[in-house]
């Protein structure tokens, strides 16, 4: 890989659990060697560290991560063995323990006697940030409910990459996770999203990738931009963009583009909402009955607004009825 040039910055570093005083930091390539400053955890301080991994380039393990990692007492991971390969390629010693979504229960109270005692906890997934889309929840609550300090070791994310990239709105985003694995109900939670405003993330595995894409462009609509991303900071990483129905119609045509994992970002809803357009349905109805027969004024306020026909005549009828129309 081409050599990276530092950059420099001047930062204030601010962490509870430092051991030591900071200050305002020097910029990066005049700072002296400090054996002190790379040491966070070097008292036993009780406390879950919530540590992100790499998605697939080992360049992006942040030195404070490692540094953690090789610090703290124990190591809670969603697959012990995936965590295990990826400390030993750095030479990291640590006592791993699984932490999943079976165990994820029984396994918080074991480690809540474990930060009693005065130990320090890191958790990890298999890959990326964990608690998106992986287990930890019930322990991070259980531990901040405790009282004990949790600690966010930032890195990777797979979604919060693919969004600065895909070209679609960044100040508001709704992650969604992965879509359930059968038809209707992942309809049926499309359905639900339909008019979910900001960017919609989703993660998506690759034997579901064609019906999740066809399911969003008969749901959501075939016109909305989206963009996909696959295999994020891996040797085949790629982002494919454009309009549902062509993303769907470039994956069908290339199975390399089914493989890997995936992120899927879609334009969010940027119409009327349902209230939004229901409200200015009834306001033009007030006007438009007046000069044309109710039927061709409902037909004509439906057109224009998306509210159904026969809801928009209901509503007339009961106007009409109360003396308020």
């Amino acid at each position: 890989m081409p050599a990276r040039q530092a950059e420099k910055f001047n930062v204030t570093l601010v962490d509870p659990f430092m051991t030591h005083k900071t200050q305002d930091a020097e910029p990066l390539d005049d700072q002296a060697a400090d054996p002190a400053a790379s040491r966070e955890h070097n008292k036993k301080t009780a406390a879950l560290y919530v540590v992100a991994t790499p998605i697939g380039n080992l360049d992006d393990f942040t030195d404070r991560a490692r540094n953690i990692l090789q610090q703290v007492d124990l190591i809670a991971a969603e697959d012990t063995r995936h965590t295990g390969r990826l400390l030993d390629h750095y030479g990291i010693r640590a006592r791993l323990v699984s932490l999943h979504d079976h165990n994820e229960s029984g396994r918080a109270t074991q480690l809540l006697s474990h930060l009693q005692a005065g130990a320090s906890v890191a958790l990890v997934s298999d890959a990326g940030t964990p608690l998106i889309s992986d287990p930890g929840f019930h322990l991070v609550q259980a531990v901040r409910e405790a009282g004990y300090p949790v600690v966010p070791v930032p890195g990777a994310c797979a979604l919060i990459a693919a969004l600065s990239v895909s070209g679609l709105p960044t100040d508001r985003f709704f992650f969604a996770g992965f879509l359930p694995a059968k038809d209707q109900a992942r309809r049926d939670q499309l359905q639900a999203l339909q008019q979910q405003q900001g960017t919609l993330v989703f993660y998506e595995s690759p034997h579901r990738i064609l019906d999740s894409l066809k399911a969003m462009a008969e749901v959501l609509g075939k016109e909305r931009r989206a963009c996909l991303g696959r295999e994020i900071t891996k040797r085949f990483e790629t982002f494919l963009s454009g309009r549902l129905d062509e993303l769907l119609q470039q994956v069908l045509s290339d199975a390399n583009q089914q493989k890997g994992e995936f992120v899927l970002l879609v334009e969010g809803f940027t119409g009327q909402s349902a209230d939004q357009a229901w409200v200015e349905a009834c306001r033009w109805l007030q006007e438009l009955q007046q000069e044309m027969p109710p039927s061709r004024a409902c037909a004509l306020v439906a057109r224009m607004t998306g509210v159904k026909k026969k809801a928009l005549y209901q509503w007339m009828l009961e106007q009409e009825a109360s003396g308020s129309a």
